[in-house]
């Protein structure tokens, strides 16, 4: 549900992104970016961390998964996107890696490679989360 703010403008809820990157130094500085941004964020190191957030995220819409190509050796984000997609279809997915992961693992695993790459860049997170975001069908 949308409420107008002091303005009178109509203001979105509170959006949640999940972070996931095993790289706790870049999720955190992408995570605490996209909290300043006005974002609800959680943060999870790896594929298996993203899906019990997923799973249980009690009265918590994620509504926007942001997840590192490289993960772990059990499982890419590749991987988790495919999971996500199949389990949560209306939760956005972007992916970030480098060009080389990306391709590689984009022929072999998923129909889509990564959006983004790495290392991220705050402004585009943000405008590519707005973007995927405004696509969604707003509930008046």
């Amino acid at each position: 549900m949308r409420t107008a703010d002091d303005d009178g403008a109509i203001a979105r809820p509170l959006e949640t992104v999940l972070v996931v990157d095993a790289e706790v130094l870049v999720r955190a500085v992408i995570a605490a970016y996209l909290r300043d941004c006005g974002y609800r964020v959680i943060e999870a190191a790896d594929a298996a961390e993203a899906k019990l957030v997923l799973e249980h995220a009690d009265g918590v819409d994620v509504s926007v998964v942001l997840s590192a190509v490289e993960l772990t050796e059990e499982q890419d984000g590749f991987t988790l996107a495919q999971w996500i997609r199949r389990r949560r279809p209306e939760c956005e997915v972007m992916l970030a890696g480098t060009p080389a992961r990306a391709a590689e693992a984009a022929g072999e695993i998923c129909e889509q490679g990564p959006t983004l790459s790495r290392p991220y860049e705050p402004q585009t997170v943000l405008d590519r989360i707005r973007r995927l975001l405004a696509r969604k069908p707003s509930d008046t």
